[in-house]
């Protein structure tokens, strides 16, 4: 993935508190550099997501972010591209992406997502 300049859009949940507290701690971390990253509040926002190709029923499920190729980058891929234009966190997004660690984190990620729009967590 060799998309690590220009503009992204990040397509998040604003209804969401997790979601919310997730982009003040990239914005935090990311300094300078987060002020290349546009977020999209997706919430009533279903035609936007639809024009952009987007199931707006996955992007609740997954984050979506939009290259500036315009790319749509979804789950495991979307949160690699973010991480690895953050120096602090480029290690992370190595990690995130190694065969045997992202299948699970995706599953666990998934599930927590589930539990969430089902009112339980």
């Amino acid at each position: 993935m060799k998309h690590s300049s220009g503009k992204l859009v990040v397509y998040y949940d604003g209804s969401c508190p997790a979601c919310i507290k997730d982009r003040r701690w990239y914005e935090k971390l990311a300094g300078k550099t987060g002020e290349s990253v546009e977020w999209l509040d997706i919430t009533g926002r279903d035609e936007v997501l639809r024009q952009e190709g987007i199931d707006p029923d996955s992007a609740l499920r997954e984050l979506h972010v939009k290259d500036s190729e315009g790319t749509i980058h979804r789950e495991m891929d979307a949160y690699i591209l973010l991480m690895s234009r953050v120096p602090v966190l480029k290690p992370l997004a190595w990690l995130i992406g190694l065969p045997v660690i992202r299948p699970l984190l995706a599953r666990l990620y998934h599930s927590w997502v589930d539990r969430r729009l089902s009112g339980q967590g």
